[in-house]
């Protein structure tokens, strides 16, 4: 189904039974994370009327709301000023407040509301956002609780509008792209040990190409945050430092792609991790009309590999990486993980660069490689 508005055309991305699928998991997480405390949410007019009010519903404990609202938007592109159209004039010292936003694209909006808001003396500040474009965002502050990552497009629906239409819409549309962007897809897979810099390369190509990230360790991730029944399952074999089983990992990915819908390509990192992964990969891949243009594998002694995840334990808090758990990581990348590139190898899919170089040296290399592929 499609829309026109204002003489533009858009499309579904995200169906109303997903939306509300995932903020009932969003509502799940914060009856959990906040009861207890005194909790005042606050609702960014005019688009997160929609999300707020289905969250707002949802809380099982006593709580309370109110609204701000401010400018950024102009036709279809943000701004980039942020002007207070309507201050707060409630009591919100010693509160938990949760900020409640319908899209965070650069971060500029919510980065003067959370600057705002701290000169009423709050007990913490929580950012919610039903959207966010990890490929615009420009800011550093922390997102508690997203519903859906989703490619830098023009979106409406779901309290969301293009110039002052497309908020009544239960689904998400986003804006139709021509034949010739789709024709130029690019679908990429990032492959390497834990600790290769997988994450640090997607950052830099998803804003270079303007392409969505998939990264299987942020999804699952993400749904053992919201305790969704995936979620629950999979943290029972990541607990363990033990690859989450195939059928988990591809329905994951499948609702991710799905979700999506044609955009300008992804890149997805931390899978396909085994032969029938990737074979299952490539035929949802085919089912879409998709494919993998090529598989860029970063190479990195296991030593190094060992030293770099204890650092990174430390410095981000990562309960997951002990010792133990990162030695048998390691040791099952090495066993199963790694033969997946006979598998793209075979089909001339497949690139090795060396990821014990600097950042910038690698990522060189890594464009030289997409734009030609």
């Amino acid at each position: 189904m499609s829309i026109t508005l204002h003489n533009k055309e858009f499309e579904i991305s995200i169906p109303s039974v997903k939306i509300q699928s995932r903020v009932q998991q969003i509502a799940d997480a914060m009856n959990n994370e906040l009861a207890g405390k005194d909790v005042m949410f606050i609702g960014i007019l005019n688009g997160s009327f929609m999300f707020a009010s289905d969250v707002f519903r949802r809380m099982k404990f006593d709580c309370r709301i109110t609204f701000l609202k401010l400018a950024s938007y102009e036709g279809t592109s943000s701004s980039g000023h942020v002007k207070q159209l309507i201050g707060l004039n409630d009591n919100l010292k010693g509160k938990t407040i949760v900020i409640l936003e319908d899209i965070i694209d650069t971060g500029i909006t919510m980065e003067s509301i959370i600057k705002q808001l701290m000169g009423f003396d709050p007990a913490e500040i929580k950012v919610a956002t039903f959207l966010f474009k990890p490929s615009a965002f420009k800011k550093e502050f922390k997102i508690d609780y997203i519903g859906f990552d989703i490619p830098n497009d023009f979106i409406v629906g779901y309290g969301l509008d293009y110039d002052g239409l497309g908020r009544n819409y239960e689904d998400i549309y986003s804006i139709v792209k021509s034949k010739k962007e789709f024709a130029n897809m690019k679908n990429i897979l990032l492959f390497g040990a834990p600790g290769a810099g997988k994450g640090t390369q997607s950052k830099k190509i998803i804003e270079k190409f303007n392409l969505v990230h998939l990264s299987t360790g942020d999804i699952l991730r993400s749904e053992i945050q919201f305790n969704s029944n995936l979620g629950k399952l999979a943290n029972q074999y990541i607990s363990k430092g033990e690859l989450v089983p195939d059928e988990l990992v591809i329905q994951m990915i499948g609702n991710r792609i799905e979700m999506y819908g044609e955009c300008g390509g992804f890149v997805i990192d931390g899978f396909p991790r085994t032969i029938p992964q990737a074979e299952a990969l490539e035929k949802m891949m085919k089912d879409k009309n998709m494919s993998i243009n090529v598989m860029l594998a970063l190479k990195v002694p296991d030593e190094i590999l060992r030293q770099r995840l204890e650092v990174r334990s430390v410095t981000e808090g990562r309960k997951d990486d002990t010792p133990d758990i990162i030695n048998n990581r390691i040791r099952i990348y090495n066993e199963k993980t790694a033969k997946v590139a006979n598998f793209y190898q075979k089909q001339g899919r497949f690139a090795e660069i060396s990821g014990v170089q600097t950042i910038e040296d690698i990522f060189k290399q890594i464009c030289d490689i997409i734009e030609n592929s």
